[in-house]
């Protein structure tokens, strides 16, 4: 992931009008859910001073991380610094991906271990917490990213959306757009994540591309401006299902290894 967890998304109102050109059932029809994709997501508040002391910490991680990676433990991993701060949000996260809980926590528990969270860099940060999501509608490239950039769009389902308001939205409307961008080299993975574990309000959910590219997120908002055009009805829809006062934005640069 992400995960994690990841500037130019407009609203996810706009990104129903970018599948304009698709009919609803042919897309309901394309885009299947798939196993569940687990990520966990450590965030930090790192004071800057430490900001360095953090990626070499990160950096010292690596051989556990392509060892569990090689195994097929893990199916990815990566971590984030926060371009775009807020008042109250983190400076830094890290994140891994597997395909089952069990093998997920059997890896932090080997992190736990190793004693890595209590180093002085993450002993120092004046906060941290900790996300267990899952994902049904993801895909990526193998190989690594490098200084990339993960756009993150967080979502509040209102409480008469439908059961399956997440699989509609993303079977109808991020999936297509997101796989296009996918298959031409735009972003380098995509993932629809909601929590695993809460620890927020049930509805939630996240849409998280990664570019490797700045240009990369251009690319996405010349999308998503040209299905604006195309077809300016499809947004009520969307906007029955979320409230939109919870919406927000993160932008993060990256470091991804996918198997």
């Amino acid at each position: 992931m992400n995960h994690k967890w990841w500037c130019v998304f407009t609203g996810l109102c706009a990104l129903a009008m970018c599948i304009a050109t698709v009919p609803a059932q042919a897309q309901m029809s394309e885009v299947k859910e798939k196993p569940a994709m687990y990520s966990y997501v450590a965030f930090w508040a790192i004071p800057r001073p430490q900001w360095a002391d953090e990626q070499k910490l990160v950096a010292s991680e690596t051989q556990m991380l392509e060892k569990a990676l090689a195994a097929g433990t893990l199916i990815g991993y990566g971590s984030d610094q926060t371009l775009i701060h807020s008042a109250d949000g983190s400076t830094h996260d890290t994140w891994f991906s597997a395909m089952s809980e069990a093998a997920l926590l059997n890896f932090l528990d080997g992190v736990y271990k190793s004693g890595i969270p209590t180093s002085p860099v993450d002993a120092a940060a004046t906060k941290h917490w900790d996300n267990l999501v899952v994902s049904h509608y993801y895909n990526w490239h193998s190989g690594s990213v490098k200084g990339g950039y993960t756009h993150v769009s967080a979502y509040q389902l209102k409480p008469d959306a439908p059961d399956d308001a997440i699989d509609t939205l993303s079977k109808t409307f991020v999936v297509p757009l997101l796989e296009k961008l996918l298959a031409d080299g735009t972003i380098a993975e995509y993932e629809v994540d909601t929590e695993a574990i809460h620890t927020d309000s049930p509805g939630g959910f996240w849409i998280v591309y990664l570019s490797p590219t700045a240009e990369g997120l251009d690319k996405v908002n010349a999308a998503l401006q040209d299905g604006l055009k195309a077809n300016p009805l499809a947004s009520p829809a969307f906007g029955s299902m979320v409230d939109f006062k919870d919406h927000r934005d993160y932008l993060n640069r990256t470091d991804a290894v996918y198997k």
